[in-house]
């Protein structure tokens, strides 16, 4: 096993870089690898199908490279997937749509290795992460449970609004503000002139209130120029593009080019 790359960089308070990938497929985390931009891969368990054999080979595909990984989980079955996951070898997990402190505990207490020390329930699997069959030392592993890097979506209206509880929490290492889900709890679509003010005023009390308990914001964006805004609220840490958009988006744009052209003449 690689060391956490992710793990690595928060302790060095150093940025780092994400992009969102749905393919299980290996060869899809490689050609994100090759231009060595980025940290680590998030896996979107969350959306896209999963088997618990992808996580293998999605670690050893970033593992290959140097690269980390996460993977975003459900909330209803976020305890055996998580598990799963860090098993094979992933090294972190995004949980969302917690809406309380309580909840925010237990999905921490459930990923931390059930030793005296740690106090979790997370027990010496065999599987990927240990060799398969015992051959690292149980409190090696659970060292290396204990590193795993747990990120929260903050993304409902009682998570925001318990947001300095959360950050409180010890074994909180990242949180993410999430618009879209924070928006339909609240009884808005994200894109409402009435809104929208008010969605982003919350986004940046949750970035102001990590940063003042020492936990870190994590922003996605869909383009490098939206970097600067996060910056200037001090966020350093970034997950750029996500697999299905850019593929969508690039189909959808250069196809209705091409149409336009070959039916109507080239676009103006």
């Amino acid at each position: 096993m690689r060391g956490n790359r992710l793990r690595q960089l928060l302790q060095e308070h150093k940025p780092s870089i994400a992009t969102r990938i749905s393919s299980r497929w290996g060869l899809i985390t490689e050609l994100a690898a090759y231009g060595q931009c980025y940290d680590y891969i998030e896996y979107l368990a969350e959306y896209a199908p999963l088997q618990t054999e992808d996580f293998e080979n999605l670690a050893r595909s970033c593992e290959l490279h140097g690269m980390g990984s996460i993977v975003k989980v459900d909330f209803q079955n976020r305890f055996w997937t998580a598990q799963k996951a860090l098993a094979a070898g992933i090294q972190g997990v995004l949980f969302t749509d917690c809406k309380t402190p309580a909840e925010v505990e237990e999905c921490i207490h459930m990923t931390m290795p059930d030793t005296p020390e740690y106090g979790g329930r997370f027990g010496y699997p065999s599987y990927r992460w240990i060799g398969y069959q015992p051959n690292k030392p149980q409190l090696d592993h659970a060292r290396m449970v204990a590193a795993s890097v747990r990120l929260f979506m903050i993304e409902k209206k009682e998570a925001v609004d318990h947001i300095e509880d959360i950050c409180r929490i010890p074994g909180v290492d990242m949180i993410q503000f999430g618009p879209s889900d924070y928006s339909m709890n609240c009884g808005y679509d994200a894109a409402d002139p009435s809104w929208v003010h008010c969605r982003q005023e919350a986004e940046r009390h949750c970035i102001r209130v990590a940063l003042e308990h020492g936990v870190e914001p994590r922003c996605e964006i869909e383009r490098v120029q939206d970097a600067s805004y996060y910056m200037e609220l001090g966020v350093k840490h970034f997950c750029l593009g996500d697999e299905v958009k850019v593929l969508r988006n690039w189909w959808s744009e250069n196809g209705r080019h091409l149409r336009s052209i070959i039916t109507d003449g080239p676009c103006s």
